[in-house]
């Protein structure tokens, strides 16, 4: 073959590629990446990167300084310029965590939420209808000094604040919260079957609990201590467990994919609607311990928090956060 004939044929070749040049380009605009491909997105890059090297250095050997090269020199450039680029700043990174991944994530587990809802549902329906048909039952769910006050017309959450400052007392609920939330999210690994256990066992002991308060008529107060706090609280295990049930789906469903490449991606996803929720679970906490026991705050305050609070909780991972600034 001679010189002209092969350099010809590499001429061919070059222009042959202008697809993959075009995939690295488009790539490369922001905000093209879809929610959960992160890393196989990456990975492409990261080829599409060192092909364009290739191609540059055959291109400057074949054509010379032409507008081919000059092209393939600027896609290089801006290629090797976003792999090499630094971490974005923490702020922006949660941003763009609310911008862009988290509400299509929630959008695509709303089967998962509605069935993490029905599980907790029925959980508290049966709870109830135990106790009230056996109230001995109770102590399944309660301590036996919480049972002795209730028998006695107090609540267990009377003078919380009498016994702890709120700071502690807040620490302690965030870190029970995150522990449930956390529990019901990796309990999914079972199979799922573990995230059923957990949120049908919350449901259940909040079923029995109203009913045995209902019982010595104090359910009422153990309503307006709950209803600040826990829309939001509530509103985050039932996202924990719809979360554990998508991870359980992935190994008994895992689709194309195996096993493995499953549950890695679903961990992934799932975490980031995890890592968006924690502020509003640590939220909740400060809630249940300056307000829920504080007796200056009435029902109807405590009503409108937790409405409000719920609100913007749901708004906010559904739809994201428009007013935060991104790059």
């Amino acid at each position: 073959m001679t010189v002209n004939s092969r350099n010809q044929a590499l001429a061919h070749w070059l222009n042959a590629r202008q697809h993959a040049w075009t995939r690295l380009e488009n790539q490369l605009k922001p905000g093209k990446t879809a929610p959960g491909q992160e890393l196989a997105e990456a990975r492409e890059m990261l080829s599409g990167y060192r092909s364009v090297l290739s191609d540059l250095s055959l291109s400057r050997r074949v054509n010379g300084d032409t507008l081919l090269t000059r092209y393939l020199e600027n896609l290089f450039l801006k290629a090797h310029e976003a792999l090499h680029q630094p971490a974005k700043a923490l702020l922006s990174s949660y941003a763009d965590l609310y911008h862009l991944d988290v509400p299509p994530l929630m959008r695509r587990m709303s089967n998962a939420l509605l069935s993490s809802f029905m599980l907790f549902v029925v959980g508290i329906m049966i709870g109830w209808l135990l106790v009230s048909s056996y109230p001995e039952l109770a102590s399944l769910f309660a301590s036996p000094e919480m049972i002795e006050k209730v028998q006695n017309g107090q609540l267990w959450t009377d003078g919380l604040l009498n016994v702890m400052p709120s700071s502690v007392l807040s620490i302690g609920i965030v870190a029970n919260n995150i522990a449930v939330t956390l529990f019901a999210f990796a309990l999914g690994a079972f199979y799922g079957i573990g995230t059923v256990y957990i949120i049908g066992m919350n449901g259940l002991m909040l079923g029995g609990i109203f009913a045995f308060t209902a019982g010595h008529d104090l359910d009422g107060r153990l309503f307006a201590f709950i209803v600040g706090h826990g829309v939001v609280e509530l509103s985050v295990i039932f996202i924990a467990g719809a979360m554990g049930l998508q991870l359980g789906e992935a190994l008994i469903r895992p689709g194309q994919r195996n096993r493995l490449q499953a549950f890695q991606e679903t961990s992934i996803n799932t975490g980031k609607i995890l890592l968006a929720a924690t502020p509003f679970l640590i939220f909740a906490g400060l809630i249940e311990g300056f307000i829920s026991p504080d007796p200056r705050f009435g029902l109807p305050e405590r009503t409108v928090i937790g409405l409000c609070s719920g609100t913007i909780f749901w708004l906010v991972m559904l739809f994201g956060l428009p007013w935060l600034p991104r790059e």
